[in-house]
């Protein structure tokens, strides 16, 4: 064997260990558009909630899916005690809808309530690209070590920045015994199992997080961007987990 084709041969071996070491590798990528975040606030307990939440699980066959548009559910939980708990509420996302309702100056929050990129939305048409805002890349690796890197559009390159990670349910059904909903079977999409924010490192705005989104039962993630201490969402990313 020649000189030159044991060089190939380690090199053709090389190529195929590192492409097997990124083949359990899922990558989410969304830039330099903006993809809208859509957050619906809903509840078991509310007996308007099921019409909102049937809206919300349309976007799983629109074609904007993941790259304009990422739908996420939060459960509250202030129906609890009407009758009803919901077993996917919260109190960490009554106290976002707090927050929101706080921000614009709004003395009450209620459900169902749409929120499109942090401003109050009411159902109708979303614009396909909410402008400039940088690319946003989320790798979760077969292990569960998710690595997060945002490179912002260069109005917003001097500031510092915030991950927001949702592992999202899907398919889901409840039956209800009591309260308003008493009776019925509810199915919900995009439920979001759980939150875990991490600030992005200054230096190269990237982070890293163990995560395994299988253990309660993920079958999706919605990831995205916010400056530090603002719930303002810059950029979004999602996707189906394998």
């Amino acid at each position: 064997m020649t000189m030159r084709i044991v060089v190939r041969f380690l090199l053709a071996v090389t190529l195929l260990l590192r492409a097997s070491a990124f083949a359990g590798d899922t990558v989410f990528q969304n830039g330099p558009e903006r993809a809208h975040l859509l957050e619906l606030f809903t509840s078991e307990g509310c007996s308007s909630c099921p019409p909102a939440e049937e809206h919300l699980s349309s976007f799983q066959s629109d074609p904007g899916l993941w790259k304009q548009i990422v739908p996420v559910a939060f459960h509250v939980d202030y129906w609890d005690n009407l009758g009803w708990p919901d077993r996917f509420a919260s109190p960490a996302f009554t106290q976002r809808q707090q927050d929101y309702a706080r921000e614009w100056g709004s003395g009450s929050v209620y459900t169902p309530e749409f929120v499109l990129d942090g401003s109050e939305f009411h159902r109708g048409k979303i614009l396909a690209s909410g402008g400039s805002a940088g690319n946003l890349t989320a790798t979760l690796a077969a292990a569960g070590e998710l690595t997060i890197r945002y490179e912002p559009a260069p109005h917003a390159a001097s500031a510092t920045w915030e991950a927001h990670i949702a592992v999202l349910g899907m398919g889901i059904e409840s039956d209800v015994r009591t309260g308003e909903n008493g009776g019925r079977r509810l199915r919900h999409d995009f439920v979001v199992l759980s939150l875990i924010s991490r600030p992005l490192d200054s230096s190269g705005n990237t982070a890293s997080l163990k995560l395994s989104p299988a253990a309660n039962g993920g079958k999706a993630i919605a990831i995205w961007v916010t400056q530090a201490g603002s719930s303002i969402p810059f950029q979004a990313v999602g996707g189906w987990l394998r």
